[in-house]
């Protein structure tokens, strides 16, 4: 493997990089143009990204040495994998890695909406005192609906749980008593809506899931209804979801993910009843270490014709 190069373009912390750097060539283009890439790609036989570059059938094109690419990461929504099949090019992630970071800020998140916090913070710091004015409410004895009960959705559950949450779970690709063994009752996704006080989502972005919350769906759910996501931009109706906010059906959202990222600053990023953040769900130190030596190591068993433990495509 002394001849296999290895290129990184949106970053990985050093000590991925380091197991690499015992058998193979690294170079770290972080920040490389779309166009720049598809210069250079050809002289390397493996690929790591995060969610910035798409990895596109250009790139598969062009890529004439690559023999797989890496997501450090879960979604692999930026890596067109027909593509890559087309290719022969294995597709690898890293899904165990960011779970917990997720699953803890999804959690900050549904406290911040509860009770307040960002609008208390700025009141303070706008030298305001508004004690009066933040009357919230607790998690416990609320219904917490949870789209896609996979690692990150069983995650939140636990720890939902602790707080005294009933949690009603729905996923299509997860059996009913799988679902209830993670500690949610299963449920279709019209009964989530109508039962749930706060909803979060858990899912990748795919044909099936794009728009999932849209006006029909914000419809079917509880007047003054919580909304959480921080999986992927694109589950969800922006506009619809602002429509629900304005008309009040929705009482407040709290979103990692955006549709277009960045968003600028739009009427649903600026809404006085949206906790808007900048796609930060992975962004922790243990999260990242474990990210960059997973997907290290299942490169170097790619291009060792080792047996892989999250081969994607």
């Amino acid at each position: 493997m002394g001849n296999h190069k290895v290129l990184l373009t949106d970053g990985l912390e050093e000590s991925g990089q380091a197991l690499m750097g015992q058998s193979l060539a690294v170079d770290d283009r972080t920040g490389i143009s779309a166009e720049d890439l598809l210069q250079i790609v050809g002289d390397y036989d493996a690929l790591i990204v995060r969610g910035r570059t798409k990895v596109n059938a250009a790139v598969f094109a062009a890529g004439k040495n690559l023999k797989v690419v890496g997501r450090a990461g879960v979604g692999v929504d930026n890596i067109d994998l027909a593509a890559a099949k087309a290719a022969g090019v294995t597709v690898v992630n890293s899904p165990l890695a960011t779970t917990v970071a997720v699953a803890e800020l999804t959690l900050g998140m549904m406290l911040a909406l509860v009770r307040e916090i960002p609008r208390a913070d700025h009141s303070m710091k706008d030298g305001k005192w508004l004690k009066k004015e933040f009357e919230g409410s607790e998690l416990n004895g609320k219904t917490l609906g949870i789209i896609g009960m996979g690692r990150i959705g069983a995650s939140v559950g636990a720890r939902a749980a602790a707080f005294g949450m009933k949690l009603l779970g729905y996923d299509p690709l997860i059996p009913a008593d799988e679902i209830k063994s993670r500690g949610a009752e299963p449920v279709s996704l019209d009964e989530l809506y109508r039962q749930s006080d706060m909803i979060t989502l858990h899912i990748p972005l795919t044909a099936e899931s794009k728009n999932l919350l849209n006006a029909g769906s914000f419809e079917k759910m509880k007047k003054g209804v919580l909304v959480v996501c921080a999986a992927r931009g694109g589950v969800i109706d922006e506009e619809a979801l602002l429509a629900a906010l304005n008309s009040g059906q929705v009482a407040g959202a709290a979103l990692d993910v955006f549709s277009v990222e960045p968003p600028g600053l739009t009427d649903l990023v600026k809404h006085p009843k949206v906790i808007a953040i900048p796609h930060i769900g992975a962004q922790t130190m243990e999260a990242q270490g474990r990210a960059a030596n997973d997907i290290s190591t299942e490169i170097l068993r790619a291009l060792n014709n080792e047996p892989l433990r999250w081969k994607v495509a």
